[in-house]
């Protein structure tokens, strides 16, 4: 297929239409066979579950072309997984991974000219939701449903690019203790907008949130997790009931104790010894890996020692080896890349 007359070198990370998305409904206790349409608009009454109660839920992932030419996906069956477990959080009826997965393969291959050539650092971006569309003026779950999967060509997600970041930590809190911080559910994401502004306005590329009970432990940012390295090389993350099981940092978890040969912990980690920390990096679906150069705690600054100006050695490796797996310069674990046919 033709590709796009995109100027794919200087593609930013915003939305534009693509030809084709996928839908399905839920009514009368069913998800319907679903379809692929030209259709982008969403019609619906003004008192849907959605906007009413914010009973949504969505997912994010990309299509690659490889170094050989081929469009894949990068373990689209978790993020299926995680679907399930957000719709099921938000009760809203589950659409199985499966399903999910078939959707993801079909709506790629229907916008096989959006999706980037191999070199220009693009990818094309999938973005999954489902929410409550028939009238709900009760407090209480939707009776109708909506799954959508829209694309989108993007470029990188922060634009330093290996160039780190800067984070403020936040005031504002981003979950609470047996809340929702675990599930992909657009609340979260809404009750990160204003800090997000406070943050931008201050100079900041981002959060870091610290634990709602405690505020004395590391969690995420609004949008990606931690990774930390230590003087040793040992790749540390932080651990939560709080935190979303971020399908990128599995991954790298995975890259860094099976195939680097890395010392991996998974632990809380507490305010007080991100300074012992010698690299840290938010990684996620949208940035992979973007290094941080520092972090400031109202008026403290905590810089590390790599990552001001480019990658610190452990990140780079992650990264590297990641996304070698991902465009397809490097052998793949069984099951992590599902080809677009």
């Amino acid at each position: 297929m033709e590709k796009a007359k995109l100027d794919w070198a200087n593609i930013g990370f915003g939305y534009m239409k693509t030809d084709k998305r996928y839908v399905s409904d839920f009514k009368n206790g069913a998800w319907d066979e679903g379809k692929l349409t030209d259709d982008d608009r969403i019609v619906m009454s003004e008192c849907a579950g959605v906007l009413q109660y914010a009973q949504t839920c969505f997912e994010g992932l990309k299509a690659y072309t490889t170094e050989d030419g081929r469009i894949v996906t990068f373990r689209p069956d978790l993020n299926g997984e995680r679907f399930e477990a957000s719709c099921k959080r938000m009760e809203i009826p589950i659409f199985t991974k499966d399903r999910f997965v078939d959707a993801v393969l079909k709506v790629v291959k229907a916008n096989e000219a959006y999706v980037p050539p191999f070199g220009y650092g693009a990818t094309l971006y999938i973005r999954p939701y489902a929410f409550g569309i028939s009238p709900v003026i009760g407090v209480k779950p939707a009776d109708e449903y909506q799954f959508r999967i829209f694309t989108t060509p993007v470029g990188p997600y922060f634009k330093g690019g290996t160039k780190g970041i800067s984070l403020k930590v936040s005031d504002f809190d981003r979950a609470a203790p047996r809340g929702t911080g675990d599930i992909k559910a657009g609340l979260n994401y809404a009750m990160s907008l204003h800090p997000i502004v406070v943050a931008h306005n201050e100079g900041y590329a981002e959060n870091m949130y610290l634990d709602a009970a405690t505020r004395t432990k590391v969690e995420e940012t609004g949008g990606a997790n931690f990774l930390f390295v230590t003087g040793d090389g040992t790749v540390v993350t932080p651990k939560s009931g709080t935190i979303l099981p971020s399908i990128t940092r599995r991954s790298l978890l995975y890259v860094a104790e099976h195939i680097l040969g890395l010392k991996v912990e998974e632990r809380e980690v507490y305010l007080n010894e991100v300074s012992d920390f010698t690299e840290c990096g938010l990684c996620g679906t949208a940035a992979v890996i973007s290094p941080v150069a520092r972090v400031v705690d109202h008026g403290k600054e905590i810089a590390f020692k790599y990552g001001a100006d480019e990658m610190g050695p452990v990140i780079k490796k992650l990264y590297d080896t990641l996304t070698g797996i991902q465009m397809g310069r490097l052998p793949a674990p069984e099951g992590w890349i599902y080809e677009v046919k």
